[in-house]
């Protein structure tokens, strides 16, 4: 199994208070990579990749927004930062109402692609958990969005939000094969609301999960928000998934 790696979002809090100790925590539980979103970066992704780089840390993708005018932005910053995939974190759940919204959805995530091809870079999308809850024709909008996507583009399947809608998430993944090239990791009691914990300790079935993700993905630990501290969380997440790595 892949080392993991971690979504920067989960500490944002610490990361604009202390970002070079922040990164360098991260770094000491034994992640190697992490996935910064734009706003973390900044205005300035050469100084974001100095913290990084003495750190030790590599960028396995960065989150951004890639359906507006600041796209050409997070491009750039994707190339300063060495990571060869951009994310779209999310298209309002408005995007998966009826087929003629999800059509439409998928043609801007093609021409996000298209864009981000041009850079040479690829494309994923990450989901939440309202495209499993909305259904067209029987299936999860979700799975009739991905069947509209041009084969090029990749998805980032948080495993999380999948269940809260109600996924299989084993049986999600053999279905999707090798279009998953990053998961995110995280548990809790998949709810909405509740706080998430740490990864090993929630109700998800993380073993079984992993095992049917394809065997190259990243594996990225993100915890939205949990209750105590945000770094023994992640700390605790490593070593399970060290765990069940040997």
């Amino acid at each position: 199994m892949p080392v993991p790696a971690v979504q920067l979002y989960s500490v944002r809090t610490e990361m604009i208070a202390r970002p070079g100790p922040t990164l360098q925590a991260v770094s000491e539980m034994g992640y190697r990579a992490v996935e910064p979103t734009a706003g973390l970066v900044g205005e300035d992704p050469h100084a974001f990749r100095g913290l990084l780089d003495a750190a030790g840390l590599a960028v396995c993708s960065l989150h951004g927004p890639l359906l507006d005018e600041r796209a050409d932005a997070v491009l750039d910053a994707a190339r300063v930062l060495g990571a060869g995939t951009v994310v779209i974190p999310a298209i309002r759940a408005d995007g998966f109402a009826g087929a003629e919204a999800v059509a439409a959805s998928a043609r801007l995530v093609n021409e996000a692609a298209r864009r981000a091809a041009g850079a040479g870079l690829r494309l994923a999308y990450h989901n939440h958990h309202w495209e499993f809850a909305a259904q067209e024709d029987g299936r999860p909008a979700y799975e009739v969005f991905a069947g509209l996507l041009d084969p090029e583009v990749l998805l980032e399947l948080d495993v999380y939000w999948a269940a809260v809608g109600g996924a299989d998430v084993p049986g999600l993944l053999a279905r999707l094969g090798d279009r998953v090239s990053h998961l995110h990791v995280k548990d809790g009691p998949a709810t909405v609301e509740a706080p998430m914990t740490a990864v090993g300790s929630g109700t998800l079935p993380i073993p079984d999960i992993l095992a049917a993700a394809p065997a190259g993905a990243w594996r990225i630990v993100e915890l939205d928000r949990c209750e105590g501290d945000m770094l023994a969380a992640l700390a605790a997440s490593r070593r399970y998934l060290a765990g069940l790595a040997a």
